[in-house]
């Protein structure tokens, strides 16, 4: 695993999270904020854990919250 890709913790993930505070980030921003492919962001939608909605031709958007509710339940 790439240093680009190892998992941040919840405190390393807001000071990451751009100043503006996004309200929703695509699934290829939600990965890079979590340090794992996009694929398994996806995996995480399929199955529950992660909620997304569907926007404009068919995009899926991660809301800030939802990301935040995971870090903090694998921090646990």
């Amino acid at each position: 695993m790439s240093a680009e890709n190892e998992p941040v913790s919840i405190a390393a993930a807001t000071q990451l999270l751009p100043q503006e505070e996004r309200l929703a980030y695509s699934v290829e921003e939600s990965a890079q904020l979590l340090g794992v492919h996009y694929f398994s962001v996806y995996r995480l939608i399929q199955r529950g854990k992660l909620r997304a909605c569907r926007v404009l031709r068919g995009k899926l958007l991660v809301p800030r919250t939802e990301l935040l509710k995971l870090l903090k339940r694998e921090e646990s």
